[in-house]
């Protein structure tokens, strides 16, 4: 029943993003994508992802453990607190942090969380804004 309920919430929450994507402001000078077509297929996908779960629920459905609860409301809070620092301390930092402390909570020793969360702030530094021009946060740093 628990799998029906998150395909039905997983499905309100897909139709309400395709939505809000038709109420974006275009501007004159688009480019022939436009802005709403990346949060279309992301609606699209997610829609069909819930509803594959409302079709097909588990059978015997295991929840997690108190402590298993306990990493994704962590989880959860390095997300929260990734949204609150990006505009103060930037990007790279910010990213860097939060993907160090993910890698580190999913079985990383701490070295190698460190690594993977400069690693991936880095490429996605590079990707993103070196590479395809997109402006990121800047912190009090510049990047």
């Amino acid at each position: 029943m628990s799998d029906r309920i998150l395909g039905v919430c997983g499905i309100l929450l897909a139709l309400f993003f395709i939505w809000a994507a038709t109420i974006i402001k275009l501007s004159f000078i688009s480019d022939p994508i436009g802005p709403k077509t990346f949060p279309f297929i992301i609606g699209g996908l997610f829609g069909l992802s819930s509803l594959a779960i409302f079709l097909r629920p588990d059978a015997r459905p295991s929840w997690p453990s108190i402590t298993g609860l306990a990493e994704l409301a962590g989880g959860l809070a390095v997300m929260v607190a990734y949204v609150y620092l990006l505009p103060a301390i930037g990007f790279v930092i910010s990213t860097a942090f939060a993907s160090a402390v993910l890698s580190w909570r999913l079985g990383a020793n701490l070295s190698g969380a460190a690594a993977a969360g400069i690693a991936t702030a880095g490429g996605i530094y590079t990707v993103f804004h070196l590479i395809l021009g997109l402006t990121l946060a800047t912190g009090p740093w510049g990047f």
